[in-house]
């Protein structure tokens, strides 16, 4: 805690005590939250795995093997909109017949989260900048890889996640033949099932209509109650 501490205080800077910043609408209580679900069932952020068992998760900020190099999930866990889940099984299902599946490294990100990026990285090509907010704080974007089936291992991909270099570009033209052709195939199924690329992360995929839910900031214990 000692090392997160200094980003902390930068990160109070920007979403005050209230959850807000820069004149974003955050939704930043429970009660909030659960009436957005009443309003539409669509805005329930579901837990990816209880809905696709079979999906491998490896949620890197539950870890400090990621960007930022500490923890900043408590829960190894994620979630994404109902919808999102939903056409994610169908491209776990589409996959599967090919000996391949899904691993997804994160999903929903509280925006808190997202301020805290910005306060470390300073970099709106590798980090969202926090006075627009973030699809994954929409619980509408995806960060994953393909694995095989059969020893659950990951492709070769151009770049390792989180990678802040040209090789995460989706238009990189290095690396081995293979490590391009694992790209195009997780491109290839993601963008056939209502999902957008991110030009500068080859693992990061948008939920196309996005715009229609709310930047979210609540915690992932807070979402089991």
């Amino acid at each position: 805690m000692q090392k997160l501490l200094p980003l902390i205080v930068v990160w109070a800077s920007f979403v005050g005590l209230q959850g807000q910043s820069c004149g974003l609408k955050v939704v930043n209580t429970l009660d909030g939250y659960r009436q957005k679900v009443v309003e539409n069932a669509d805005n329930e952020l579901v837990e990816i795995i209880k809905v696709i068992p079979s999906v491998k998760l490896d949620i890197k900020y539950a870890t400090k093997d990621n960007l930022v190099h500490q923890r900043v999930y408590k829960q190894a866990r994620a979630f994404a909109r109902k919808p999102v889940v939903e056409a994610l099984q169908k491209i776990q299902a589409e996959l599967n017949t090919q000996g391949l599946g899904i691993k997804v490294f994160d999903g929903y990100r509280p925006y808190a989260v997202t301020c805290l990026f910005y306060a470390a990285i300073r970099d709106t090509t590798f980090v969202a900048a926090p006075w627009r907010g973030s699809r994954h704080n929409r619980g509408c974007a995806l960060d994953l890889t393909l694995i095989n089936l059969k020893t659950g291992k990951e492709l070769p991909m151009p770049s390792g996640y989180d990678e802040t270099t040209e090789r995460a570009f989706h238009d990189y033209q290095g690396g081995t033949e293979e490590e391009r052709k694992n790209r195009a195939i997780l491109r290839e199924v993601m963008t056939k099932h209502g999902f957008a690329i991110y030009k500068y992360e080859w693992w990061h995929y948008d939920f196309i209509g996005f715009e229609r839910f709310d930047i979210t900031d609540i915690p992932f214990e807070e979402l089991s109650k």
